[in-house]
């Protein structure tokens, strides 16, 4: 299957029906999707998601229902 780039509006939807949130691992500025069990990711905002999406310049890609975050 090929991934395909989406808006980060479209993303919040798929993300809020497969109940996970924005995150960033901990001590990096690296951020993925995650349910918030894992202690090395840190829940953050959708803001502060869209920034640091903005600023890496990444992108949010899906398929399938997965979400990934890539270089764009």
């Amino acid at each position: 299957m090929s991934m395909n780039k989406i808006a980060v509006a479209e993303a919040r939807k798929i993300a809020e029906k497969k109940k996970l949130k924005p995150g960033k691992v901990r001590g990096t500025t690296g951020i993925q999707f995650t349910r918030g069990k894992n202690p090395r990711i840190e829940v953050i905002g959708w803001e502060e998601f869209e920034e640091h999406l903005r600023v890496r310049r990444l992108s949010v890609y899906e398929s399938g229902g997965f979400l990934k975050v890539m270089r764009k």
